[in-house]
């Protein structure tokens, strides 16, 4: 909760401080880095930071963050802050990380804002800052520990134990520990975060979804091949996808990520489109192997049958659970799903139960339109959760 002192002044800064962020973080990066070029190489996405996905998003959450705290003072975000420490912890982010980004953010307030920043309203966004960041810290915390790992140290060494070709552009990448020990439990719906060394000397790393359910004795990922286009070709998947063979080490992380269906017999939507079917097979692994009977309606969108990752596994899993139903759309069905509708997702004509619980995994234009179906037809926005793959730009968003 923000002080009496700082609440009049954030909330009548955060017009001039909201609508600076973009040049705030663009400029914060930019200093940080300039300070610390190993973070650059070793921790943050490349990628992301070219696309300016990731200062978006930085930007997104501190304004939300501010929002909150002053028009709902009593209550706190925990969806958000719960989906950004899962992040840092699958990244090793330590507390004394914090106090570095703090230097080269209020550096960079300053400099955009100039003499607006004056001593108390620097110091009421210095209490914005402290009580986001203090939050997240007890967080990760919380989750190294029930990790079992000391702050940060959630690396281990895995080896490939079978590499299989999806698609054209989806490779899965069965991983056993090197030291022998048993893998810990995760929850379906989860994410390990990938080191990779790559040829210039970076260490990039990127957050796959474990596509196949807590009960195997090795875990799986599913790697997209990422082409360039409208942004930059993906270091690290395409690193995987011409150099990871069986055999191999890779380094990996423990399990984070707060997308996991809850126990019990309620109705569940899965709805994913592309790539974002992996987390939805660990679940349905999950639930088969469980014998669950709940109802469980099945939404995927791709863009034809050939580009479906894990299609037929998908289909064996859905008719393991009696409870489970399957709607299909591809942009060019052909002749290979006969059964699948044209186009995308469209759940006007999908049966709804009262009760339901959503998880909503792919491109953020698909979950918008998802969540916006759900929305109109009933469902209650906090009964529908999400997966981003890569920097969240929802954060913050009701």
């Amino acid at each position: 909760m923000l002080s009496d002192q700082s609440v009049p002044v954030v909330r009548a800064t955060l017009p001039a401080v909201g609508g600076a962020l973009g040049d705030i973080t663009t400029l914060f990066y930019r200093k940080l880095f300039d300070a610390h070029p190993e973070l650059l190489r070793d921790l943050f996405n490349r990628g992301n930071q070219a696309g300016g996905e990731q200062q978006r998003a930085l930007a997104g959450s501190i304004a939300g963050f501010a929002g909150m705290l002053l028009d709902h003072p009593d209550v706190r975000p925990d969806a958000m802050l719960s989906r950004i420490a899962h992040k840092h912890a699958s990244l090793g982010i330590t507390a004394e990380q914090y106090k570095i980004v703090h230097r080269h953010l209020f550096a960079a307030i300053a400099e955009v804002l100039g003499d607006a920043v004056t001593p108390e309203v620097a110091a009421a966004w210095d209490e914005v800052y402290w009580l986001m960041a203090h939050a997240l810290m007890a967080l990760e915390t919380r989750l190294y520990q029930e990790a079992g790992v000391a702050e940060g140290e959630v690396w281990r060494r895995m080896e490939i134990a079978e590499r299989r070709e999806q698609t054209p552009d989806a490779v899965s990448l069965a991983l056993r520990p090197v030291d022998g020990h048993p893998t810990p439990p995760f929850r379906p719906g989860q994410y390990v975060s990938v080191r990779s060394e790559l040829p210039d000397g970076s260490r990039q790393i990127r957050q796959y979804s474990l596509s196949a359910g807590p009960g195997r004795s090795d875990r799986r990922i599913t790697v997209k091949r990422v082409r360039g286009g409208a942004g930059p070709e993906g270091e690290v998947s395409s690193w995987l996808h011409a150099h990871a063979r069986e055999g191999d080490v890779l380094t990996v992380s423990a399990p984070f990520g707060d997308l996991a269906p809850v126990d019990g017999d309620g109705p569940l939507l899965l709805a994913s489109a592309g790539i974002g079917i992996t987390p939805v097979l660990a679940v349905l692994d999950h639930l088969a192997a469980s014998g669950a009977t709940r109802p469980v309606t099945v939404v995927h969108a791709d863009r034809t049958p050939a580009d479906h990752a894990h299609r037929q596994e998908q289909l064996e899993l859905i008719h393991a659970l009696p409870g489970a139903r399957l709607h299909l759309w591809y942009e060019e069905p052909g002749d290979q799903a006969p059964h699948a509708s044209a186009g995308r997702a469209d759940l006007a004509g999908v049966d709804l139960p009262p009760g339901l619980t959503a998880y909503l995994c792919g491109p953020v234009p698909f979950m918008r339109a998802v969540r916006g179906d759900l929305l109109r037809r009933g469902v209650s926005a906090r009964a529908v959760h999400y997966e981003v793959f890569g920097p969240d730009l929802w954060l913050g968003r009701p």
